[in-house]
């Protein structure tokens, strides 16, 4: 899979991804991530990317000529045909695991990275072909997003971690968050390892982890919950449970 990213700091990404997984995926061929500077497709001798908003109103927009100048580049020289180029904002969907598993799905795709009062309209109506958001608030810029959303589907590819199976229990991965894990010591500053975690019962085990993340989500993000594929007896465990705690 390959990645462009099309932002005004590429220094930001040097350091993230030499590390952990997304450096493992990287050597391992799993994964192509470029970075560009949007500068470098500008034509004055100051590199100018942004301009005053039309209308009035503070801030500076990114202009719309080096955007659209370096999409085309990069898709004359790697892949003239249809890629996603996504716009991080926040005025876009939200990104959620459904949403990475969507695009690790592609073989290729670009994030372009907003600054400043974001960037021209017609950016997002004219070259942009999605636009997401990693939650509702501000940042400076994209290039933080575009760390999560690369990071969110490195992960996803195979290959790239250790064990596929990890995967299977990740919060999200089934629409419940994780349940609670433990290592050693058993017992640490006479807090103990729940003892059906040490019985070896591993149906037993696997009961009381598919209820314990039942009942985190329920508390936690009850949101997620009530869109959660659950069994008639789970829903019913659950109201008990919840009702007996109030």
């Amino acid at each position: 899979m390959r990645i462009d990213i099309l932002c005004l700091f590429p220094e930001m990404f040097a350091s993230p991804f030499e590390q952990s997984i997304v450096k493992r995926a990287k050597e391992r061929a799993i994964i192509d991530i470029v970075v560009h500077n949007i500068r470098d497709h500008t034509h004055d001798k100051h590199r100018t990317v942004d301009d005053y908003s039309c209308g009035g109103g503070p801030g500076m927009l990114l202009k719309p000529e080096p955007i659209f100048e370096a999409v085309e580049a990069i898709k004359e020289q790697t892949n003239p045909g249809e890629i996603p180029i996504i716009l991080l904002t926040p005025q876009g969907r939200l990104f959620t695991q459904q949403v990475a598993r969507e695009l690790a799905s592609c073989s290729h795709l670009m994030l372009v990275c907003g600054h400043y009062e974001g960037v021209d309209e017609r950016v997002r109506e004219h070259l942009a072909t999605d636009e997401i958001s990693i939650g509702d608030y501000v940042l400076s810029g994209g290039e933080l997003a575009a760390m999560v959303v690369v990071d969110a589907i490195a992960r996803l590819l195979p290959g790239a971690l250790g064990s596929q199976v990890s995967l299977n229990s990740d919060s999200h991965n089934d629409g419940l968050l994780e349940y609670p894990q433990y290592t050693r010591p058993k017992t640490y500053r006479g807090w103990s390892v729940p003892s059906v975690l040490l019985s070896g019962n591993h149906g037993e085990i696997a009961l009381w982890r598919r209820r314990e993340a039942i009942l985190r989500t329920a508390k936690q993000r009850p949101d997620l919950l009530r869109k959660a594929t659950l069994s008639t007896e789970e829903r019913k465990w659950i109201s008990e449970s919840l009702s007996s705690q109030k």
